[in-house]
């Protein structure tokens, strides 16, 4: 077809509109598309998509690309279908890809594409969940997270230090997936103060520690 009905999803930092200079680029493509040789077509526009964002110029590498959180990870494969993505979602993702979930949001592409994305992302986020096998399950992917970035030094880690940004971007990943099957506002994308704000709202966390 003339126009790919192919789309790129962020995730992390993109998703959360929160790049900074030595940021990667978490992204998951999707396409939607009946044609016999769609799966090969969309999967070569990935591959050279990928090629042209990591490029290396004269100061340097242009982004490092992560494909790790496509269905499957890095086994899986480079494009799937809307429908493939959610059952994956659905019946087969850990409780982490779900977390991650929480900072998805369509960046570039189709943008029909991009509207299938949306309701198979608020789906999966407002699932009935155990609450408390979730926050065992969020504290251990945190706690191999900390292991994972020892800090030899004596000064505070700001990002992944107890207390840090990690930590508070956890929590909120958390109350995300408690609490959104009872309030649908806790699935926007609008960043982890606006997040803690309305979770402090909805008397989910005192006023306070959202303000602090």
């Amino acid at each position: 077809c003339e126009v790919p009905h192919f789309a790129i999803i962020g995730y992390g930092k993109l998703g959360g509109r929160e790049l900074g200079y030595a940021s990667d680029l978490d992204v998951v493509f999707l396409y939607q598309d009946d044609a016999p040789d769609a799966a090969e077509n969309y999967a070569r526009l990935a591959q050279r998509i990928s090629t042209w964002l990591s490029s290396t110029t004269a100061a340097g590498v242009l982004y490092e690309i992560d494909l790790r959180l496509r269905p499957d990870g890095a086994s899986g494969l480079l494009v799937s279908r809307v429908e493939a993505f959610s059952n994956y979602q659905k019946n087969h993702a850990w409780t982490w890809e779900h977390q991650a979930l929480t900072r998805a949001r369509f960046v570039a592409g189709d943008i029909e594409v991009g509207r299938l994305f949306d309701p198979v992302r608020c789906d999966i986020l407002t699932q009935e969940r155990d609450v408390e096998k979730l926050r065992e399950e969020v504290r251990t992917m945190r706690q191999k997270m900390h292991d994972g970035h020892p800090n030899a030094s004596k000064l505070f880690d700001i990002k992944h230090d107890v207390g840090g940004i990690v930590d508070v971007e956890f929590i909120v990943q958390y109350l995300i997936l408690a609490y959104s099957s009872k309030h649908r506002e806790l699935t926007a994308n609008v960043g982890n103060l606006a997040l803690l704000n309305i979770a402090a709202e909805l008397k989910l966390i005192p006023g306070d520690i959202a303000e602090n």
